[in-house]
This record gives structure tokens, C-alpha cells and sequence, in this order.
């Protein structure tokens, strides 16, 4: 391949590739991690604020978004119970905390 040839795939791949990322900015699809980057507290700042909130260990954490805005749900596990807590990405507060409850099939309940 000569160098024109390699310049030209080289720019198709740079033209592709920003046309996704322009077409998911359109469709107001976002990259969690990138999101969660950007907001002013931080991941582990928000596991911090939940583990003091429900007094236990955090074993899962995440960036999320529901209608209501974004958020880190984290998965705080106090003794024998395991607490779902929202914390505010923007100020680091604790938003929502509640036991993690199972139904009788074994799955999750979920409120989004």
C-alpha cells in the first residue's frame, strides 16, 4: 500500500469514527464512563458516601441514568442485608437507600 493509499484508510477510519460519536451525541446517548468522569464526584467518592450511609462494604458500583437524572448505584452489604443506595454524582449526597429484596423467583426488584 502506498503512503496516499494508507493516508486515505487512515482518514476514512478518523471520518467513521467521529460520525459515530457525532451520531450518538445526536441520539443523546452518552458513554457512562466518560459521563462519570466529567461529574463532579467521583466513583469513589460515591462508594465512600454510601458505605458511611448504610455502615457496610461496597461490592458493586455503577454510573447510571433513569428519567429522573443520572446517578451511582451502589451495592452496600451490611451483615447479613445488602442495600441498594443512589448517590448524586453532582453534590455526593445519598439520595435513595434500600434493602436489596428478591422475590419469591429469586430475581430483583426493580423501580426504573
Amino acid at each position: 500500500m502506498t503512503i496516499h493509499k494508507a493516508s486515505l484508510a487512515a482518514l476514512a477510519a478518523v471520518l467513521a469514527a467521529s460520525g459515530a460519536l457525532a451520531s450518538a451525541a445526536a441520539s443523546g446517548e452518552e458513554n457512562d464512563a466518560l459521563a462519570a468522569a466529567q461529574a463532579p464526584v467521583s466513583l469513589t467518592q460515591a462508594i465512600a458516601a454510601a458505605e458511611q450511609h448504610a455502615g457496610g462494604k461496597a461490592t458493586r458500583a455503577e454510573y447510571e441514568h433513569s428519567r429522573k437524572g443520572a446517578y451511582y448505584e451502589v451495592e452496600v452489604v451490611q451483615g447479613q442485608q445488602v442495600w441498594d443506595v443512589r448517590v448524586d454524582p453532582q453534590k455526593g449526597t445519598v439520595l435513595t437507600a434500600a434493602l436489596d429484596k428478591k422475590d419469591k423467583a429469586g430475581h430483583e426488584d426493580k423501580d426504573d
